[in-house]
């Protein structure tokens, strides 16, 4: 099977999505798929291997120049080339631009019209690009929002598929009008699109309705993480403190400073324990006043000496990280779809504290990694902190159960294996 894979680069962010699509190019190409990932936007960052081609189409320097300003949507190729460098691309990526949806509402809506939007330019780059190419079999789209390639791709005679994966957060903080729109074209592109796959059945069903996509038509695949043994062997036993780690994306949605609340609530209650709070991730220019506050919060209760931010650290620096927690809490108001982040620190047998909504339950339930928490409840944040805490034994085999259940179903290997056959079925 010749596969065309997108890949939606995030500049200098280490993005989930973008992990995912490298991480499932990786082993579908171990699986024998002959599989081209292609950047859009920016080059894509990731922890592991880089699986994606040198060229980027749809430069993001271009596409949002385009939206602006009339008449660069129709200058030729070779001027274009002076922003669509990858080293204009990196420079951009470098500067912390915010990707707030209230901002790129007209963007995205564009985007999703495809060959009738202002990057109707960047469409027929791609497509010339593939005049060049063995011809695809199979179009892999990374989310809804890059609906507006799936008519080319269509017509050009490949079965497409689109993954979804976090669409809904970006969607819902769209501005009116550009909200309706923007659902109202997913829902129609959809009708282009043979499959779609979920990571959870949460997602799966939550998206068919929300985008008026045929339920039928979602596949539910579990996302998956390369095992690495290297990296991720089992934290020791023994700690010298209680460490209570975070490791996502600093920003509102993931939760940080609703775990240093119920941090700081576990701390008046266990004033003689030996604690910490460690936090790493991304973070974003736009989002250093939300770390701030949470620092100030923490001082005002006595306990800035008990936090520390990691920064957003490599692929071997995120497991050492990982590694040095008792466990993770991630006590996100958003519902997430995939928890990728919860995945891995369970790999390294720690245990993980989680909101009772989104992908999460599903996790839990089939890994027995963590304990689960209604969201908002503060008092049942607390106490569950406190659970583990307290029982070392139960902390060492919830930690255990789960590093196991991980490498037995949440691997790369099985997530590429059913993505493949799945994708296979749409060309016969």
């Amino acid at each position: 099977m010749r596969l065309l894979q997108f890949s939606a680069g995030a500049g200098a962010m280490y993005c989930g999505s973008c992990l995912h699509s490298n991480t499932l190019a990786l082993h579908l190409g171990a699986l024998g798929v002959d599989v081209t990932l292609v950047p859009l936007y920016t080059p894509t960052r990731t922890d592991e291997k880089n699986a994606s081609t040198g060229h980027v189409f749809f430069g993001g320097v271009s596409v949002f120049l385009e939206e602006k300003i009339p008449f660069l949507r129709r200058t030729p190729k070779i001027f274009d080339a002076l922003w669509d460098s990858n080293a204009a691309l990196h420079a951009v990526g470098l500067l912390n631009t915010s990707t707030d949806p209230a901002a790129l509402g007209p963007l995205t809506v564009s985007m999703l019209r495809g060959e009738a939007g202002h990057q109707k330019k960047e469409i027929e780059h791609l497509s010339a690009w593939l005049d060049q190419q063995p011809p695809f079999e199979v179009a892999l789209i990374p989310y809804a929002l890059l609906l507006g390639l799936a008519p080319m791709l269509k017509a050009r005679g490949l079965k497409v598929a689109c993954e979804l994966q976090g669409e809904d957060l970006f969607l819902d903080g769209l501005t009116e009008p550009s909200r309706t729109e923007a659902k109202q074209l997913i829902a129609e592109r959809a009708k282009d699109v043979e499959l779609f796959i979920a990571g959870s059945r949460y997602y799966a069903d939550m998206m068919s309705t929300d985008l008026k996509i045929p339920r039928e038509k979602v596949q539910v695949v579990r996302h998956g993480i390369d095992i690495d043994e290297r990296l991720m062997t089992l934290k020791s036993a023994h700690s010298p403190e209680f460490t209570v780690g975070f490791f996502a994306r600093i920003a509102p949605e993931k939760g940080l400073d609703v775990l240093a609340d119920a941090y700081i609530k576990f701390r008046e209650r266990r004033p003689d324990r030996k604690a910490r709070l460690a936090a790493g991730g991304y973070l974003a220019g736009e989002h250093r006043p939300y770390l701030l506050g949470i620092e100030e919060k923490l001082r005002a209760a006595g306990r800035e000496s008990e936090f520390h931010y990691h920064g957003s650290p490599d692929r071997q620096g995120k497991f050492e990280f990982l590694r040095s927690l008792d466990l993770l809490a991630a006590p996100t108001p958003y519902r997430e779809p995939k928890g990728l982040f919860a995945m891995e620190a369970m790999a390294c047998g720690v245990p993980v504290i989680l909101p009772r909504h989104g992908a999460f339950p599903e996790l839990v339930e089939a890994t027995e990694g963590g304990l689960l928490h209604t969201a908002g409840d503060e008092a049942e944040l607390v106490r569950a902190l406190e659970r583990v805490a307290d029982d070392h034994e139960a902390r060492i085999a919830m930690g255990a159960r789960g590093a196991k259940a991980v490498r037995e179903h949440f691997a790369a290997p099985l997530m590429a294996t059913r993505t493949r056959d799945l994708l296979a079925g749409l060309h016969g």
